[in-house]
């Protein structure tokens, strides 16, 4: 007999989380405007709004954090960061961040200017907030295929190689670089192939363009690669995360992804040019060239967090859970982007409640209902964080409109999974009785989705 799978982890450290009644839960969430991003985290029992900065470091990275520099210029920590992200991905010159929208702000100073257009596939919230704040446009160039949920696509992060050549060939005076997010998060947690991004050089040596890699989940996207593309099965992670970055010139990294990080970042480059003129606003946004505003013990989690975090066990760990989760809604007919990511669970709120206005935020109303069901925090990724177009100031109406359910790193159980599951099963049985929906009343005018206050229509 087989025998099951097991985590590649044990249990060191535990947390004690609090069940709550639905009638706190009606008043606190009320007391939040309706915004998960506004509840205490005390009141929240199972919490899936990110998995960014929420996982369980390992015991090998707490003891780095022992270990740190807390020098301000030149420490140790610095360097040790240098040797990983030389010897994992293949950039001789890097500058830390104290996240990875700090990574973008630095590196689009040098980038972007207004009028701008910058062609990628999905770009998330931060990225595409990053290029609005600077007068410039987010062209979205993803395959059709990633907006069909229904549909079992391996690689639905792909860039649309038609539709991105037609940009560059149209607006290519105006683009200053084409930006490839491994994995796709806007799509579902999605990956891209090695033979895509190879095209996306070809194309892009073509026409005169540099390569950006937001690069959080760049370890999920090579998982991926292994098990899905042809020719890689027997290549370990790490060699095919090198031959990923073969394809770029320059990256930025939220760290609190896949290296496993509670806070820090960075952006590589190949360019000592690039390097030197990003320098200059690293300096005035972070800190020194040496910390960017991380703290040296943080560092040096960081560049262990990257080896952790390019092992195939611990990715198979992490990735699998994910699956299961996945597996479990499908199971009870709920209406999911297939296949599952690497990251979360992106349940498709247009087909969970299809007859509530798409004005009234379908994902946004089911992330409420299962937050009042269970305490389980989710996050929309739709009309709220689509935002207003910066002209017109109407709503943006997304193709997708999803609840995304993203899950920490080595911090639940599948028995967790098993509450989130049957949680959504008893809103899905029911989901004919929810006839109203969010109006908003308040709300930033960029990046909205974090600090909006709303009100039942």
């Amino acid at each position: 007999m087989e025998l099951p799978f097991a985590e590649s982890f044990k249990i060191k450290m535990v947390e004690p989380i609090r069940k709550s009644s639905r009638p706190e839960r009606e008043q606190w969430i009320r007391e939040a405007g309706y915004n998960l991003f506004g509840l205490k985290s005390e009141r929240v029992f199972i919490d899936l709004l990110t998995d960014s900065g929420t996982g369980a470091m390992s015991d090998r990275q707490w003891s780095e954090m022992m270990l740190g520099d807390e020098s301000y210029a030149g420490a140790s920590s610095y360097f040790k960061m240098k040797e990983a992200i030389l010897e994992l991905l293949g950039f001789e010159h890097f500058l830390p961040t104290h996240q990875g929208r700090a990574a973008e702000n630095v590196l689009f100073s040098v980038l972007i200017k207004e009028g701008d257009i910058i062609p990628g596939n999905s770009h998330f919230d931060t990225t595409k907030g990053h290029i609005e704040f600077r007068k410039a446009i987010a062209v979205d160039c993803t395959i059709d295929e990633a907006f069909d949920t229904t549909l079992s696509h391996p690689f639905k992060g792909n860039i649309d190689l038609e539709k991105l050549e037609n940009i560059l060939k149209s607006k290519g005076d105006k683009i200053p670089f084409i930006i490839v997010t491994v994995t796709c998060n806007s799509s579902g947690g999605q990956p891209v192939s090695i033979e895509n991004m190879k095209m996306v050089r070809q194309l892009a040596d073509k026409y005169g363009k540099i390569i950006v890699f937001d690069s959080a989940r760049f370890a999920e996207n090579a998982y991926f690669i292994k098990l899905r593309e042809k020719g890689y099965q027997d290549k370990t992670i790490r060699e095919i995360v090198r031959e990923m970055f073969a394809c770029a010139d320059a990256m930025t990294m939220s760290a609190k992804k896949d290296a496993i990080v509670n806070m820090g970042g960075f952006i590589a480059m190949r360019s000592k040019e690039l390097h030197a003129k990003a320098s200059v606003f690293n300096i005035m946004f972070e800190g020194y060239i040496t910390y960017g505003g991380m703290s040296g013990r943080d560092m040096n989690a960081l560049a262990q967090g990257l080896y952790d975090g390019t092992e195939f066990n611990y990715l198979e760990t992490r990735i699998r859970q994910v699956e299961y989760l996945g597996k479990r809604l499908m199971d009870y007919g709920i209406p999911v982007q297939q296949p599952t990511g690497g990251h979360a669970v992106f349940v498709d709120a247009k087909r969970f409640l299809p007859h509530l206005p798409k004005e009234e935020f379908q994902a946004q109303t089911l992330a409420v209902e299962l937050y009042l069901e269970a305490g389980v925090r989710g996050v929309e990724i739709g009309t709220l964080l689509a935002d207003r177009d910066p002209v017109s100031r109407e709503n943006r109406y997304p193709v997708l409109e999803l609840m995304r359910l993203a899950i920490p790193r080595r911090v639940y159980t599948n028995n967790h999974m098993d509450v989130v599951a049957v949680a959504l099963k008893n809103i899905y049985d029911r989901r004919e009785t929810i006839r109203k929906g969010f109006k908003i009343v308040t709300e930033a005018p960029i990046m909205r989705h974090f600090t909006v206050t709303l009100d039942r229509t």
